[in-house]
């Protein structure tokens, strides 16, 4: 929706001296600005539940390898009581 608004200056004697013409568009109702805050605010809940996932990924990755090494820690150490123990049963 638009409104002109013309204004014609004329001179003493009847002349046009100049006209101006003003075309003013619409506020911009057409509701466009709400459909651009709702995409980013989907695009910025999109983006965080990726990084949360992939923290929890991270997490999980690191956990495994803190438990691995464990488990080769306690097999170590029963690999060395072992090894004491034929010891100690050679040496008597």
């Amino acid at each position: 929706m638009s409104e002109d608004r013309v204004t014609t200056v004329e001179t003493p004697e009847g002349q046009v001296s100049h006209t101006t013409i003003v075309t003013e568009k619409g506020g911009g109702k057409s509701g466009s600005g709400w459909l651009i805050a709702i995409a980013l605010l989907i695009a910025v809940v999109a983006g965080f539940f990726l990084l949360t996932q992939i923290s929890q990924v991270e997490a999980v990755k690191d956990n495994a390898i803190a438990d691995a090494a464990s488990e080769v820690g306690n097999a170590a150490q029963k690999v060395g009581n072992a090894a004491q123990d034929v010891a100690d049963e050679v040496t008597r």
